[in-house]
């Protein structure tokens, strides 16, 4: 029997990127979930943001996001870059622009790889460094009437 590091499934797959995109449409889970399916791979890690109904005290009443043409890019970058770092089997990330709703799925991204462990960090890594380095941006009206632009989700 081999040992587990000798496995071809103990390493990153080949091409691991599944699934990246930036969408008018509402997310589905569900086709982030089975484009990271892999059977080497022992854990899948899936981050699902929504939009809340408050920020920073205030209530929010409105939000949309918006995007630079580069974002999907960017979001292929950040995507290669924790596959490059981790033993990814498969990757997926969806973000949401336009006007969404309280509730509303905004982004949903997953990372499958051979432990949980690896999957866990490869997931927090890929949502955080979508939201520091991509060019999508948050537009908040709140209840008072005041409006806020976020930068890089």
């Amino acid at each position: 029997m081999a040992e587990m590091s000798e496995h071809p499934g103990e390493r990153a797959a080949q091409d691991p990127v599944k699934l990246i995109g930036v969408r008018e449409r509402a997310l589905s889970v569900d086709e982030v979930f089975r484009a990271v399916g892999d059977e080497a791979a022992g854990g899948i890690a899936l981050f699902v943001g929504t939009v809340r109904n408050h920020d920073g005290g205030a209530d929010v009443d409105a939000l949309g996001y918006s995007c630079h043409p580069s974002a999907e890019a960017e979001m292929r970058r950040v995507a290669e870059k924790v596959v490059a770092d981790h033993p990814v089997r498969a990757l997926a990330a969806v973000h949401r622009v336009g006007e969404l709703g309280v509730g509303d799925i905004a982004v949903v991204v997953a990372v499958a790889c051979p432990h949980r462990a690896e999957a866990f960090e490869a997931c927090r890594k890929l949502i955080d460094d979508l939201k520091h380095e991509v060019p999508i941006w948050k537009h908040q009206t709140f209840s008072d009437g005041t409006e806020e632009w976020v930068g890089a989700c």
